[in-house]
C-alpha cells in the first residue's frame, strides 16, 4: 500500500510543481532594456558621484579633504590648492586641484555626502554606465562637475 500512496505523492508534487510553472508562463518578464528603457529605483537610491557648483559658477568643494577622511574604503583622492584672489575656482582660500573618485572601490555609502561642510560632493540616482577599462572607472573632476545622464525611474516608496 505504501507503494500506491507514494505514487500518489509524487503525482500531486507534480502538479503543484506545472501549476508554478504555469503561472509564470504566463506573466511578463521582469527584464529591463537597460540603457534603452529606463530603471526604476527607489527614492533613497545611491548612484554616480557628482560634483556641484554655486548658482555664480564657482565650485563649492574647498579642497578640505574631510570627505576622503570619511571614506571607509579610501576610494577619494583630493588635492587642495591655494585659491587664486584675482581667478578664484572656489569661495574659499582653498580649492580640489585634483578630486577623483575610484568607482571600483567605492561602496556607495554616502559617508562622503555626509562630512561635506558644502555640500559640494553628492550622490545622485544615476547608475554608473558599464565600462571596459579599469582607468575608466576613476572618475576625475571635470567628470564629476558634468551632470550625469539621469536614465530612471523613481518608483514609489513601498
Amino acid at each position: 500500500m505504501s507503494g500506491l500512496s507514494d505514487v500518489v505523492n509524487g503525482a500531486v508534487q507534480i502538479a503543484e510543481a506545472m501549476g508554478v510553472t504555469l503561472k509564470n508562463l504566463l506573466t511578463r518578464p521582469v527584464t529591463v532594456e537597460y540603457p534603452d528603457e529606463p530603471v526604476a529605483v527607489f527614492p533613497r537610491y545611491r548612484g554616480r558621484h557628482m560634483l556641484r557648483r554655486y548658482d555664480n559658477g564657482l565650485e563649492r568643494c574647498i579642497g578640505c579633504c574631510l570627505c576622503e577622511a570619511a571614506c571607509p574604503t579610501g576610494a577619494i583622492l583630493v588635492e587642495a590648492a591655494e585659491n587664486d584672489p584675482a581667478n578664484p575656482h572656489s569661495p574659499g582660500e582653498r580649492y580640489a586641484k585634483t578630486y577623483e573618485i575610484n568607482l571600483l572601490r567605492c561602496v556607495f555609502c554616502g559617508d562622503c555626502e555626509e562630512a561635506c561642510p558644502t555640500e559640494a560632493i553628492v550622490l545622485t540616482q544615476a547608475i554608473p554606465m558599464p565600462e571596459y577599462s579599469r582607468r575608466s572607472f576613476i572618475l576625475t573632476k571635470e567628470q564629476l562637475l558634468e551632470p550625469p545622464e539621469m536614465n530612471v525611474a523613481i518608483r514609489p516608496e513601498a
